[in-house]
């Protein structure tokens, strides 16, 4: 675990969690395209990040695991606990404000942000995912050994939206509470993760957050090259479901940080602000029924349909979900990361001493721009180089603001193998 820590920090500040794709690291993801404008975002509103950091060691190398029982279940071990493990963490350390918790991930930090809103909805408000799949989808077709789930990647896992609900619900069996809201943003000629998954995507929400299948809005013009499409909840109004389509974009999708930031809310104080709007806690999907989703095109798929529990689940009837447990998958507890923190920015000199919650940051040079697609299972969004904060312990520049490395991911997978 990577924190952020700007040097002027709200009183209970929100906090926003940003994970990194495949071949990545923490520090790849604070400075790839879109981020710095964030973490500027931070230090002027004083909101809290979390980078976290898999070192995954399946051959699709440093991917998150969304698709293993373990990460699919509430509490049940794997990456996802593991960040809901150092959000709470945040909360004690940081004061942080637990009702305002957010999360955004780019390609397999996007699989990883939807699973976390569907396997922790009561930890997250909302979330936003650069070119991932439906929450579940993940583990049609995945295996401990390669953490790629092919069938899913490929797009041909096509259920009814009610199927979707279903899958969603039964990773955190019982739950009634709030649904938190999404932003869902994929390229039409995604040669990594197949555009089918923004589709099906949609259709999972619209059932889990008791939305029609149909948007209430569709905006052709105000952003150059994509379509937006936004759901109201009701009787509230607020939007708690946008999709950004990139008309031919690849798998890069780029990272717009003022919509990211707006949706959340992460520019206003007070409660968040779906529950400012709305009362209460919030009417984003509290039901949890999907009742409004409906059943758009869909059915089986050639490959089967997908478990809750991870692994294939084998062939279903009709596209629907199954409950099997599937394989048991791997229980990594969101990885220890290994060597240095990265560059340096904005001048800030790199320090070995900045306290106990620290790690040396080793000189590497930043790079700029983004690259092209790549075959899977390696993620076309890696830059080359990479750039972060220096670890530190305040001050009034930003870039001596703290960037560290925590040690109790440690104890963390310390508890997770006395459980099993």
């Amino acid at each position: 675990m990577y924190e952020y820590v700007p040097a002027k920090l709200a009183a209970s500040p929100p906090v926003l969690v940003a994970a990194h794709f495949c071949g990545g690291s923490a520090s790849a993801m604070f400075g790839f395209t879109g981020m710095p404008a964030i973490e500027a975002a931070a230090d002027k509103y004083g909101f809290v990040m979390i980078f976290p950091q898999t070192t995954n060691p399946a051959t699709s190398a440093d991917c998150w695991d969304v698709g293993s029982k373990a990460s699919l279940t509430h509490d049940g071990g794997g990456d996802t606990q593991a960040i809901s493990e150092m959000v709470k963490y945040e909360v004690s350390k940081r004061n942080a404000d637990a009702t305002r918790v957010y999360m955004m991930g780019a390609s397999s930090g996007a699989m990883l942000t939807e699973a976390m809103l569907a396997v922790y909805p009561d930890v997250f408000k909302a979330g936003a995912e650069f070119s991932g799949v439906p929450a579940g989808c993940w583990s049609d077709g995945w295996s401990a050994a390669s953490n790629w789930g092919g069938t899913c990647a490929s797009g041909n896992d096509i259920m009814t939206a009610q199927a979707w609900g279903t899958l969603v619900r039964g990773m955190y069996p019982g739950y009634t509470g709030y649904r938190p809201r999404i932003q869902l943003w994929h390229g039409t000629a995604d040669a990594t993760i197949n555009y089918n998954n923004e589709g099906e995507a949609i259709k999972e929400w619209t059932n889990v957050l008791g939305l029609n299948a149909t948007p209430n809005s569709t905006d052709t013009t105000s952003t150059p090259g994509f379509t937006i499409e936004k759901w109201q909840n009701s009787p509230c109004g607020f939007t708690v479901l946008e999709a950004h389509i990139q008309a031919n974009g690849g798998h890069t999708t780029p990272i717009d940080s003022n919509s990211v930031v707006s949706f959340f809310g992460l520019d206003k104080t007070g409660a968040d602000p779906e529950i400012t709007a709305c009362g209460g806690s919030g009417s984003g999907g509290a039901a949890g029924a999907g009742a409004g989703g409906g059943s758009s095109a869909g059915g089986a798929t050639g490959g089967g349909g997908v478990s809750a529990g991870g692994g294939a689940a084998g062939n279903t009837s009709a596209g629907g979900a199954t409950t099997t447990s599937g394989g048991a998958g791997n229980t990594a507890s969101g990885g220890q990361p290994s060597g240095s923190s990265g560059a340096t920015a904005s001048g800030g000199a790199s320090s070995s001493s900045a306290g106990s919650e620290s790690v040396a940051g080793s000189s590497n040079t930043q790079s700029s721009g983004g690259t092209s697609d790549e075959t899977p299972p390696a993620d076309s969004n890696a830059p080359n180089g990479c750039s972060c904060r220096t670890a530190g312990s305040g001050g009034g520049s930003h870039s001596a603001a703290s960037f560290v490395l925590l040690a109790f991911a440690l104890s963390f997978a310390r508890r997770i193998r006395r459980k099993r």
